[in-house]
Order: C-alpha cells, then sequence, then structure tokens
C-alpha cells in the first residue's frame, strides 16, 4: 500500500495581489500523473485546502473539480481542515462525498474515535488506520481539557493537543492492535522551520508541541501547518510536506515537494520525499539603483510562468528624485511579459529613514500579516521584552478569537 502526504494548498492565495492559480494547477496536475505512475492507494491532504475561509466561488470550482478527478482514480482521499478553512464549507459536502471515497473532517469531533478511518484491502480487512486529526480550535481545546487547570493559555493549548493524541494512540491500542496507524495533524511543532506565509495562531510559537506528544502507536504522523518541507525531532516518520507551491518570498529558495509513504512488510512505513516542478521563479534583487538596474537588464527567468520580483534598493542618502527614478523603472519592467516587480522596498543610511514609521518605502500594509503590523507598533514604544511577549500573546489571542468566529 501507498499513502502520499500533502499539505496547505492555500486556494486562492495571492501573492502581493497577483494569484498563483497558475501554479498550484499545474501542481494538481503532476499529483494527479503521480497518483497513477505510482499507484497511490490513500492521498492524505493535513490542512488549509483554501487559504481563506470564504473562498471564492471560483476557488471553489478549482477545488471541485480536483476532487472529481481523484474520484475517478479509485484512491481513498482523507481531507481534513486547517486553521484557514472554514469547518462548514468543508463538511457541506461530505455526504456526497464519502460515496466518491473522499472522506473530509472540517473539524473536531465530539467523540474522538470518529476521527479513526479504516483503510481496507480488497479482502476486506482493515490493513491502515488514519487518525484524521483537523486543525485544533480554542474551543475544542477548552472542551477536551475541560477538568484541569494551567497556569496560562499557552499551557492549555499545548497539554489539549497532546491529550487529544493521546486518546486517539490509546483507542487505537485497543481497538486496532497490530495494524499499522499514521496520524495526521495541522500544528506548530517546535523545531518547525517557518517561513513568512504562515498564519500566526494559538500564541503565535510558543504553543509549539514537542514531537514526543506523538505516541509510538503512530507509524508516521503526516503534518500540515508549516510550508516548509522538513522533518521534526531528528525523527524521519514525523513530516511536514509543506506547501506544494511557494507562498511567500521567504520560500523562494525551497524546494517544494510531498511525500509517498509506502508500508512495507511487519507495519514498517517508509517515506520517500517526491520534488514538484518548479513553475516560477521568486527572485530578490538588491543592491543601489544602479546596481538594480544592471540586474533587472541582465535577469532571464528560467521557468515557465513570469517570475516574481522583490526589489531592496539600499542609497547613502535620502532622494526623491531617486524614488521617482526607482517607480520609473519598475514600471517600465513591468511592461514586459518575463516577469512582473511584485514588491519593492528603500533603504537610507542618511536621511528619511523615520524610525517611528512603521512601513518602509514601497512597503503596504496588506503586504504584512496583522502580527507583523502589531509587533512594529511594539517596537516603536520603549516596552521591555517580557511584557512585550505578554502584549503579542494577548494580541494572538484575541486575533484568534476574531479569526475563529470567521470559520
Amino acid at each position: 500500500m501507498k499513502i502520499l502526504h500533502t499539505a496547505d494548498w492555500h486556494i486562492g492565495k495571492v501573492l502581493h495581489k497577483h494569484s498563483l492559480k497558475e501554479e498550484l494547477e499545474a501542481f494538481f496536475d503532476f499529483l494527479i500523473e503521480t497518483i497513477k505512475s505510482e499507484s497511490i492507494n490513500v492521498l492524505l491532504v493535513s490542512g488549509d485546502i483554501f487559504d481563506l475561509a470564504n473562498p471564492s466561488s471560483k476557488d471553489r470550482e478549482i477545488y471541485y473539480n480536483l476532487l472529481s478527478k481523484l474520484s475517478q482514480l479509485g484512491i481513498r482521499t482523507i481531507i481534513t481542515g486547517g486553521n484557514h478553512d472554514s469547518i462548514n464549507l468543508l463538511n457541506a459536502p461530505k455526504e456526497i462525498l464519502n460515496h466518491l471515497l473522499i472522506t473530509v473532517v472540517g473539524g473536531a469531533k465530539e467523540n474522538p474515535e470518529e476521527e479513526l478511518i479504516e483503510i481496507k484491502n480488497d479482502k476486506g480487512e482493515t490493513e491502515l488506520i488514519i487518525a484524521a486529526v483537523p486543525f485544533l480550535r480554542d474551543k475544542d481545546l477548552r472542551t477536551i481539557n475541560s477538568d484541569k487547570k494551567y497556569k496560562d493559555r499557552t499551557e492549555a493549548v499545548r497539554e489539549g493537543i497532546k491529550s487529544h493524541y493521546m486518546r486517539l494512540a490509546a483507542i487505537c491500542n485497543e481497538k486496532y492492535k497490530d495494524i499499522p496507524a499514521i496520524a495526521m495533524g495541522h500544528l506548530y511543532a517546535k523545531g518547525a522551520l517557518t517561513s513568512d506565509s504562515e498564519r500566526e495562531i494559538q500564541v503565535g510559537n510558543a504553543a509549539a508541541v514537542e514531537s514526543s506528544i506523538f505516541s509510538d502507536t503512530f507509524n508516521y504522523v503526516a503534518l500540515g501547518h508549516i510550508h516548509r518541507p522538513q522533518v521534526i525531532g531528528k525523527k524521519e516518520y514525523i513530516r511536514y510536506s509543506g506547501s506544494p507551491i511557494a507562498l511567500s518570498f521567504s520560500e523562494k529558495e525551497d524546494n517544494k515537494s510531498f511525500v509517498i509513504v509506502e508500508v512495507k512488510s511487519k507495519g514498517e512505513l517508509l517515506p520517500t520525499v517526491i520534488t514538484i516542478p518548479k513553475q516560477r521563479e521568486l527572485k530578490k534583487i538588491k543592491g543601489s539603483l544602479e546596481e538594480v538596474k544592471s540586474k533587472l537588464e541582465k535577469y532571464k527567468p528560467a521557468y515557465r510562468l513570469p517570475s516574481f520580483v522583490e526589489l531592496e534598493v539600499y542609497e547613502l542618502d535620502y532622494s526623491s528624485l531617486m524614488i521617482s527614478m526607482l517607480e520609473d523603472v519598475i514600471a517600465l519592467h513591468n511592461e514586459g511579459n518575463s516577469f512582473k516587480i511584485l514588491k519593492h522596498k528603500t533603504f537610507f543610511e542618511h536621511g528619511q529613514n523615520d524610525t517611528s514609521t512603521l512601513f518602509t518605502h514601497g512597503e503596504q500594509i496588506e503586504d504584512v500579516s496583522p502580527i507583523e503590523v502589531f509587533k512594529k507598533r511594539l517596537e516603536s514604544e520603549e516596552i521591555d521584552s517580557d511584557t512585550s511577549q505578554k502584549l503579542q500573546e494577548a494580541f494572538l489571542e484575541i486575533l484568534e478569537t476574531i479569526q475563529t468566529e470567521e470559520v
């Protein structure tokens, strides 16, 4: 049996107002071809199917078109909700999708045993168990450990997630002894390398869980939420597949991938990383204005789709004329078809670098996350580090409450 692990599709994602639809659709084509060529039996998608809780009709169409293709392949598909996803939207068609061998778990179940999915072989025998754990929201975690008291919310979050997985492991040990098991999850694991495109939630990195919460009962842990593919806790069987395409300029050097897990004899699961073909380059070009102009003139994109470019211009003295010239350079190159300049910043060693300003020249508020805006504001005040951390945790708790209500 072969299982394919992917996550963080973020259908509908835009990068500085530019759609990533073409890259994502190319990935879906590659995914379908890989499922065919590798004779995949089970597809696991660990959260963040959509980028927004209320995706557009076109984004929903992309999703359902893919599900239609998957159903025609005759494989089992298991999809869990992420922090970006609406539980109700994902769950709405689940009864119909069940008939197409597609199981959706948009949100945590009151009875954790309902998150355990049996994968049967041609003889009707249970060959594999999937613990399909979605993103655990604050209300889920409060319910899990409602009888316990914790010194702060961060500890309650960590312990709630741990308890959820421990309960599932206990059920597997009791009911499915000696049957291989895979746990899915959409969370932040301690030690994971992040990028700029993950939405900070659950008190940011402070609520990171230890890899030890995943019992040895689970032969493989298929994680989502972190967009860089990686192994956690030096354990080959605990992995983030990463997002299939770059979702921010901070991921420009990443090799995007998914994981194929093969069930060997005696229940051993062997993971293999499959690199996803790159469709577009995200390029950062920096230097003085003249150096940037020269580099732009020489730049030749190497991929099928036009490159997205970020500029950083460094000059000694502030000059409004220089800023105007930079705008002209950007306008000139954006008339072409080989690359688009999406983002630019200017830095001056002397002159109008106002430290009270939250954003550098060329940086827009829609380019940064709410927590980044809040951090920038804190940095402009004389606040000690301990107070700053507490304020960030309070802000993130409010932010999570708002985002949870939206989905």
